[in-house]
């Protein structure tokens, strides 16, 4: 399966604890992100796979410039900071030989440290956790399992989970590791001619923990945990497939002053073979 995947979200909220904080609290403003990966997963057996995501991110970031407090000491200029570059690659493992019908599996292997995690202006607006690259090196191990809702195959559901832990960092910072979670539902009867039109619903979790290290600009606003729901739909016409979702927080606590998106957009375009 070969795929592109483009997301989208607008980080324009101030949050602080479990509910929405005065802008005036963050200096930063906005961040506004499109994500766009190139992904391929291939296996090698009826039990062996493997895959490999190549992303490329596009970021506007709006904050308190640095600047200020140069000549009169007073200025509280908000920069805008357009950056884009090459992201943090990954490649797994894939493992579904659990059962007869491969419908449980594991996932491993590493998110490299190919973005990049030195873009700046002059004053040095960008702090690390803006960054498109986390400088680090991550090992990445996860788990599915697919099942059956009722007797005659139209409802169906998953439980996926992904542990993200960095092992090997760069210029003494270390960005939290992530656990996320997700389960899902979805009725796979609906067909239009040949093509099959899949609804899903899921509910994804994630957490992760603060940032250290001397340069973990601000470690006391990093850190969170989250709840969102995601409706989407999927179109399967043989061998080309099309899913969409619209993710909306249901939940969320975040450690200290950190931007929010309140909807994340996501596109998948994907080809068998």
């Amino acid at each position: 399966m070969a795929f592109v995947d483009y997301d989208y979200q607008d980080q324009n909220h101030n949050w602080n604890g479990s509910s929405e904080a005065p802008a005036a609290d963050n200096s930063d403003k906005d961040i506004r992100t499109s994500f766009i990966t190139l992904g391929d997963q291939d296996m090698l057996s009826r039990s062996w796979g493997v895959r490999v995501e190549v992303p490329y991110e596009r970021r506007s970031f709006e904050t308190v410039s640095g600047a200020m407090g140069i000549g009169m000491g007073m200025a509280m200029d908000v920069v805008t900071l357009n950056f884009s570059g090459l992201g943090d690659i990954r490649i797994e493992g894939v493992y579904t030989g659990f059962s007869p019908d491969l419908s449980s599996g594991l996932t491993f292997g590493l998110k490299l440290p190919t973005g990049s995690y030195t873009t700046n202006d002059a004053f040095g607006d960008i702090d690390r956790d803006t960054e498109i690259g986390s400088g680090s090196t991550d090992l990445l191990l996860g788990g599915f399992k697919r099942f059956n809702v009722d007797t005659d195959y139209g409802w169906s559901g998953i439980v996926q989970a992904l542990v993200d832990v960095p092992v090997l960092t760069q210029v003494q910072y270390r960005p939290g590791s992530e656990f996320d979670a997700a389960v899902g539902i979805y009725y796979n009867e609906w067909r239009v001619g040949r093509m099959l039109i899949t609804p899903i619903g899921q509910l994804k979790a994630s957490v992760r923990g603060r940032d250290t290290g001397a340069n973990a600009m601000n470690p006391v606003a990093s850190g969170f945990e989250r709840l969102i729901l995601a409706p989407g739909v999927e179109f399967n016409l043989h061998p080309v497939k099309l899913y969409a979702d619209v993710e909306r927080p249901v939940y969320q606590h975040f450690t200290g002053n950190q931007l929010a998106s309140p909807l994340l957009y996501r596109l998948n375009v994907s080809v068998m073979f």
